[in-house]
């Protein structure tokens, strides 16, 4: 703001040393005398004395125009807006043609004060002067938009009711950027702290106040755990992700083991920030790593966010080939592990102005950013779109007031069952930025997702494994999630979301693959996560599995086609054990002759064996057997037990 007021003084004023050859509104001569004493103490930026000497310079004369000018303009200086607004007012009760821009001036004042109408008229009255230039005559016009929009919004408000983090989160020093896991245990976020030295950086500083007259602010990682419900206090990541300059703008992998962020000025850097990753094994991370081209470029990249899958990331770069200053861009990974070229989503997420903070959900189709060119409440809103089936992305949403407001609202997250967001904020308090969650609308909210979380392990001795995740759409085949367990602890978590029928497939070589099936076709609403160690069995004799996505049309051999997910999965692991032979065996519930049951499992038992033939795999290497309801693995008195009961099974025969 002293950027405008020096350009207000510059065309207004002249330099002390001339005042005397001004021609001003005025010719009082103490008014004068008071006027210049007053731009020598803003220059010395004592604005006290600045505010005494023109309130007495206008005291000797209250038609002083320049004077109103400048001591409004030394109110919005020292944040008083409201005053600004009375000495802007009398300016133009005093000349209403003075000068146009104090209209503009005026009007942004008392849009952040939540004057919309009355910065509304003032706008207009500004745009109707003539020879006005044609980009002034745009960002005018733009801003009577946001006022339309937001005398709407603030009658009809949206429900929103933050919640301080607490202690162990927020400190004296700034908090934002906020990342949470899927299974909402690990919170990570950046704290700008100043530091004296790499020794007390190292040493991390818990948010006890530091005495002025240090040299340094950086930003650096923090993370907080969650148990009984309450976070437990924030601890600095450390080395070797945080170092002697800035980190921040970090996302994090919904299981918590990969983490891209945002590093400025680096000597590996490809241009002034970068984004970069590192890895969390057995709780240590990894050295950092620039992603590299293309994905970072000459320009400036940073803000990632990545998708569920780990295969899509979302970035803010000021790239050429975008519609403004920063644009949201996306790119996404090859088989190779390769990055591909970013790629621009287009004007329903994008616009002429800035995008920034984008965040893709769990469920991998909804995507909240922040964005100052799109209609909102005037400073940078809080948007949401969706992505379609065929990939086409809706028309951005505004999350509305009170969520979005006047000032720049950048930086919101919404946890995996959507019902509440976190984001940061230094509207509500005294102690500066700090991180706030509440409960989203439901018309804001994403499709709800759930997480499966657990152990891998061997069967025989309980060693943990480091094992293969894929949940696939049984509907198109398509691999909606994917993930590994932890080599050390076997620890896993992988992301289920709402309405769709899901195969779940656990590999790992040498081991039988683990089969597993979510039905949530029609659910849409929060449901309980899956809390499930998995123990992988060996390719050894004897050793079966149940295949759970094998199914067939009701009381026939047929397959349905959802099927061809499992046999894919049977069919690569007989290539990839090119000397393992199996039976396919079928098993029904009692419903029905034992006659009847053994002829029906046998023939639902030959039609994966067919399958199987049909691609390829050598005759002499399968049997298939129909047992009927002669093993049963639950009870037939429930339909739980009985659904449990009619299945196919895989054997190892040698």
């Amino acid at each position: 703001m002293r950027r405008f007021l020096l350009f207000i003084i510059f065309l207004l004023i002249i330099p002390a040393y001339s005042i005397a050859q001004y021609n001003y509104s005025t010719s009082n001569k103490k008014a004068i005398s008071a006027y210049g004493e007053a731009l020598q103490s803003f220059n010395r930026m004592d604005y006290n004395s600045a505010i005494v000497l023109m309130e007495k310079a206008i005291k000797a004369d209250n038609k002083f125009v320049e004077a109103h000018i400048v001591l409004a303009e030394i109110y919005v200086e020292t944040g008083n807006r409201k005053n600004a607004i009375i000495s802007y007012k009398n300016t133009i009760k005093i000349n209403p043609d003075f000068f146009p821009g104090l209209y503009f001036s005026l009007a942004q004042l008392e849009m952040m004060e939540n004057k919309f109408e009355e910065a509304k008229g003032h706008f207009e009255k500004y745009i109707s002067y003539a020879n006005l230039k044609p980009v002034s005559i745009a960002r005018t016009k733009k801003k009577i938009e946001s006022c339309d929009f937001a005398i709407e919004a603030i009658k009809n408000p949206v429900p929103f009711n933050p919640i301080n983090l607490g202690d162990s989160i927020n400190t004296y020093f700034d908090e934002y950027w906020p990342s949470l896991t899927a299974d909402e245990q690990t919170l990570v976020f950046t704290r700008l702290i100043p530091v004296r030295s790499e020794n007390e950086l190292n040493s991390g500083n818990n948010g006890k106040k530091i005495p002025a007259g240090l040299a340094k602010v950086q930003e650096d990682f923090y993370i907080s755990k969650k148990g009984d419900n309450q976070w437990s206090e924030a601890e600095n990541i450390g080395e070797p992700i945080n170092t002697f300059g800035n980190e921040g703008a970090q996302t994090i992998s919904v299981d918590g083991r990969i983490m891209y962020f945002t590093a400025c000025n680096r000597k590996d850097g490809k241009g002034r920030c970068d984004i970069y990753q590192c890895f969390n094994e057995n709780g240590k991370w990894s050295k950092p790593e620039n992603i590299g081209f293309p994905v970072n470029s000459g320009a400036w990249e940073a803000q990632p966010s990545l998708s569920p899958d780990g295969k899509t990331l979302y970035f803010v770069s000021n790239l050429d080939g975008g519609f403004g200053g920063k644009d949201i861009w996306i790119s996404t990974l090859n088989q190779e592990g390769k990055w591909s070229k970013p790629v621009n989503p287009g004007e329903n997420i994008n616009s002429r102005g800035d995008e920034q903070s984008p965040f893709i959900h769990p469920d991998n189709k909804t995507l909240y950013f922040s964005s100052n060119g799109k209609t909102g409440m005037g400073g940078s809103d809080l948007f949401k779109v969706r992505r379609n089936n065929g990939g086409a992305w809706s028309e951005a949403v505004n999350l509305g007031y009170p969520i979005n407001t006047v000032f720049d609202e950048i930086g919101l997250i919404v946890n995996a069952s959507g019902n509440r967001a976190l984001f940061s904020s230094d509207r509500l308090n005294e102690k500066g930025r700090d991180i706030f969650e509440f409960e989203l609308y439901k018309e804001a909210r994403p499709d709800p997702v759930s997480y499966m979380k657990g152990n891998v392990f061997n069967a025989e001795n309980k060693i943990k494994l480091q094992a293969r995740f894929e949940l696939i759409s049984l509907e198109s085949d398509e691999v909606i999630m994917q993930a590994e367990s932890d080599a050390v602890t076997g620890e896993f978590l992988i992301c289920i979301p709402s309405d769709n029928d899901y195969a779940l497939n656990v590999s790992k070589k040498g081991y039988l693959f683990y089969s597993d099936n979510f039905n949530l076709k029609g659910v849409h609403e929060i449901f309980d996560p899956y809390l499930k160690d998995i123990a992988l069995k060996p390719i050894q004799y004897g050793e079966k599995i149940v295949l759970k996505n094998i199914f067939y049309e009701t009381d026939s051999y047929e397959l349905m086609q959802k099927s061809i997910t499992e046999l894919t999965r049977l069919l690569d692991f007989l290539n990839n054990n090119p000397t393992v032979k199996i039976e396919i065996s079928g098993h029904t519930d009692n419903v029905g002759t034992r006659d009847y049951n053994i002829d029906l499992s046998e023939n639902r038992a030959k039609s994966v064996y067919n399958f199987l033939i049909k691609n390829k795999i050598k005759p002499e290497r399968l049997i298939y057997k129909g047992y009927g309801e002669t093993q049963p693995v639950n009870t037939n008195e429930t339909e739980q037990g009985k659904a449990e009961n009619r299945r196919t099974e895989m054997k190892i025969l040698n």
